[in-house]
């Protein structure tokens, strides 16, 4: 029987939805083709047509996984371009808690489980689809801490922002083995009050920080032009 191109395009739809799954529950090495075949309702030959491996099957539902998230939280969290540069990093920030609180977010378990049992498959396409995320984020904190501060700090505090996005789910990682150790994380309840919390806390360090290095250079500025007058004046 022939195969429809609709048909075809179902069952890799469906190869790539299971395999985030039980990629996202096993790892990559304890996860089988034969059970993700059985999951999504088809044979092992489907998979050898769509993707021709394992490996090519993990990497494109890590892909797929992270595209299903992208759209379900976007990266502006609905904030226009045009917005404040305060604004835009709010959306961001609530955008990123969103889709690393999401249940339904299958990327970050996968990345749990390579950063635990690591393959070094998901390399190049994490640069790919995460660098603009980067980029996005760095560019705000660019702008709000202006052009004085260093390049390094403007990494600590693009780091810093990052840090506080990941404490959830590090928590939910955690959920279970919370009664062996109570004093792990805590789970964040209400994502909305939290990122409100990291754009404030963020907010304010970045701002006290270009504070101080702006003060610091009218100082030095200050200091040259005194020179300058002391020079002038002991010329004449």
């Amino acid at each position: 029987m022939k195969i429809t191109r609709e048909g075809a395009a179902r069952t890799r739809q469906s190869l790539l939805m299971t395999a985030a799954e039980i990629f996202a529950e096993k790892g990559y090495r304890d996860a089988t083709i034969a059970e993700i075949c059985e999951r999504a309702g088809t044979n092992i030959a489907a998979v050898n047509y769509h993707f021709g491996s394992k490996q090519a099957l993990y990497i494109e539902a890590w892909r797929h996984a992270f595209s299903e998230s992208i759209k379900a939280h976007p990266p502006s969290g609905g904030v226009r371009d045009d917005a404040p540069p305060e604004e835009r990093l709010r959306g961001h920030i609530t955008a990123t808690l969103s889709r690393m609180a999401d249940e339904n977010n299958r990327e970050f378990w996968f990345m749990q489980r390579e950063m635990a049992n690591p393959t070094g498959l998901l390399e190049e396409v994490l640069r790919e689809e995460i660098r603009p995320l980067q980029r996005r984020t760095a560019g705000l904190v660019r702008e709000l801490l202006g052009p004085l501060v260093s390049d390094g700090e403007a990494k600590f505090c693009e780091i810093s922002i990052i840090s506080q996005c990941m404490n959830p789910v590090v928590a939910r990682w955690g959920q279970g083995k919370r009664n062996a150790e109570p004093d792990g994380p805590p789970e964040i309840d209400d994502i909305g009050a939290y990122a409100d919390h990291v754009v404030k806390f963020s907010l304010a360090g970045m701002r006290a920080l270009r504070e101080a290095v702006e003060e610091e250079h009218r100082g030095l500025k200050g200091g040259e032009k005194s020179a300058t007058l002391e020079t002038g004046a002991g010329n004449s």
